[in-house]
């Protein structure tokens, strides 16, 4: 299964494409679609759907992850991250893919192990997990990060949650992958 991983950014969109075979990950492509800072708002939404657009024509994968979007101390800057990641979110169902959301914190977890790791953290691990002769940029770092929470098995751990909560339970607990009443 390829995996595209997407850290969505109106300046700067990271990609990470990686191949999961049984429990092996393998290495594909990662780089960034980067937009012209002194274009129109639309014109760098059209940038960052065209581009990833693009990676998945080139590439072909099978499903992708995308890191969510928080909540930062400007609201004009979350309301342009949200933006950036609508387009990229775009891309992706225009192009019949499935996508999977992750939040910066579960993509920590599944990468470094604690949700409080800094990017340098991540960029080391995402290195050592995919075999990488050096340290893959920040942004995609970021987006292998999202491709491997998602190889990692976390849509299982959400689909746990999601049947929790149609199960009408108040409270619950996983515990290596099982629904804990």
């Amino acid at each position: 299964m390829k995996i595209l991983g997407i850290d969505p950014g109106l300046r700067t969109t990271g990609f990470g494409l990686i191949h999961k075979q049984g429990m092996t990950l393998r290495y594909i492509a990662s780089g960034t679609v980067k937009t012209p800072s002194d274009a129109s708002l639309p014109l760098r939404l059209k940038t960052i759907f065209d581009g990833v657009s693009e990676i998945i024509a080139r590439y072909q994968p099978d499903c992708a992850a995308i890191e969510k979007v928080f909540v930062n101390v400007n609201p004009q800057s979350t309301l342009l991250l949200g933006q950036a990641r609508g387009a990229a979110i775009s891309a992706l169902v225009a192009s019949g893919l499935t996508v999977h959301e992750f939040t910066a914190l579960q993509i920590k977890q599944a990468v470094v192990g604690h949700g409080k790791a800094q990017k340098k953290q991540v960029q080391e691990m995402v290195q050592r997990l995919l075999s990488l002769p050096g340290a893959p940029a920040s942004d995609a770092a970021d987006a292998l990060g999202a491709a491997i929470c998602h190889a990692h098995g976390f849509d299982a751990v959400q689909a746990l949650e999601k049947a929790a909560v149609l199960g009408n339970l108040t409270s619950f607990r996983i515990r290596r992958g099982r629904l804990i009443r």
